[in-house]
């Protein structure tokens, strides 16, 4: 096996995948004025899906969220930001136009019902404080994805997706 094919059977996987949560790009550099999509899948069937940020220093910030396929509302911070959302498992994030004060580190989640309660956002102020497996109390699920310019694949089907943003 060539170094080649061995990276190529890290980043994709043969067999089936019970992945929960991914996003990808998994991380991403951008030059200012730059426009990118952002994709998050889920295949649990999840009507409600999540996309946040978490700038340093700082709780997680809603973007904005989706109930279902074709309807989508603006969190507290979705300027310079656009979503779709044509069906259930798919919720792209899109910058239009990549500004420094977007760096960050971006998180998607899904849920079976809302979970935009106050508690939520102000427990996670850092991403070691993030759940790492589904909670009652949040009905929340995450995948964890991280990387600062390679893209190295976690096994964590139950932690949150994210993807560092520099500019």
């Amino acid at each position: 096996l060539s170094i080649g094919a061995a990276a190529s059977a890290l980043f994709f996987p043969t067999g089936p995948v019970n992945a929960g949560v991914t996003q990808s790009p998994k991380s991403q550099v951008l030059k200012t004025g730059q426009s990118m999509i952002v994709q998050c899948a889920q295949d649990m069937n999840h009507d409600y899906m999540f996309w946040y940020r978490q700038d340093p220093g700082m709780g997680l910030r809603l973007i904005y969220y989706s109930v279902t396929a074709g309807i989508t509302t603006k969190g507290e911070v979705s300027n310079g930001y656009n979503v779709s959302r044509i069906n259930t498992k798919d919720f792209l994030l899109r910058l239009e136009s990549a500004a420094p004060s977007q760096t960050s580190v971006y998180f998607c989640a899904s849920s079976y019902s809302t979970a935009l309660q106050g508690c939520l956002l102000s427990a996670h102020e850092s991403r070691e404080a993030l759940p790492s497996s589904p909670t009652q109390d949040s009905g929340m699920t995450w995948a964890e994805y991280s990387g600062t310019g390679t893209l190295e694949p976690q096994v964590a089907p139950t932690g949150p997706d994210s993807m560092n943003l520099a500019l």
